[in-house]
């Protein structure tokens, strides 16, 4: 039976030890989660605002061109964004939870841990990374509420593939789900523990988000994932 103290004590333990490694990992790991997508969606209203006032004396044929033309470069934006987070970003997430899982077992944990899924069942790991976030989507879709439960039943998945880079998806998400049985609801409040901790981020504009909110929260994820494997 695990509790949030002890993981989180554990985890400020191995901060310790390895404080600028988690923190360089940490930050790669915030930029691989990050999205940029309030700012766009901001600046795509303004964009829409201005160019309502260009197409009013616009004639048709021209007008269909122009939003041809912005649909195919939507498209291919949406193309080249998931081939990224299917070949780049997914790969990076399980190599960067592969370094915490190392640091927390006390093995020998590098930053050449983040390049882990290149050397290592590549594709593979990347489809199976995609797979999951399709899923919690889909599931999201229908209520959040169950996508939420969804999110907490396939957590454990990059810290599978970082310790078994060639198991089967099927095998993958089963084990992920049989860690996470009963464990969901305690890892949902884990969660809100730290969102004090992430208010005081955001009121220094990120930077103890970076310097230590960030890899705290991080190896205590990691202590879980430890913590439910052995009590398998």
């Amino acid at each position: 039976m695990w509790t949030r103290t002890d993981l989180k004590r554990n985890a400020k333990s191995v901060l310790k030890k390895n404080y600028w490694k988690s923190v360089i990992v940490s930050l790669i790991f915030l930029f691989i989660t990050g999205s940029g997508a309030a700012s766009t969606g901001r600046e795509a209203s303004d964009e829409l605002s201005n160019a309502k006032d260009a197409f009013a004396g616009m004639d048709g044929s021209t007008f269909l061109l122009i939003i041809g033309v912005v649909a195919g470069a939507i498209l291919i934006s949406m193309l080249i964004g998931l081939l990224l987070t299917i070949f780049l970003w997914n790969p990076l997430h399980v190599g960067c939870q592969k370094f915490f899982v190392n640091a927390v077992e006390d093995q020998e944990a590098g930053l050449g841990d983040v390049l882990y899924s290149f050397k290592n069942g590549y594709g593979h790991i990347g489809g199976i990374m995609f797979v999951r976030t399709v899923f919690i989507c889909l599931w999201s879709v229908l209520l959040i509420i169950p996508g939420i439960v969804k999110m907490y039943e396939y957590m454990m998945v990059p810290f599978i593939l970082a310790e078994n880079p060639d198991m089967s998806r099927k095998e993958v998400f089963a084990l992920s789900k049989k860690m996470m049985t009963g464990n969901k609801w305690k890892a949902f409040v884990l969660d809100l523990s730290f969102l004090g901790w992430n208010i005081l981020g955001s009121i220094t504009l990120g930077i103890l988000n970076v310097l230590f909110v960030a890899p705290y929260q991080n190896l205590t994820k990691a202590e879980l994932y430890q913590t439910l494997k052995d009590a398998q």
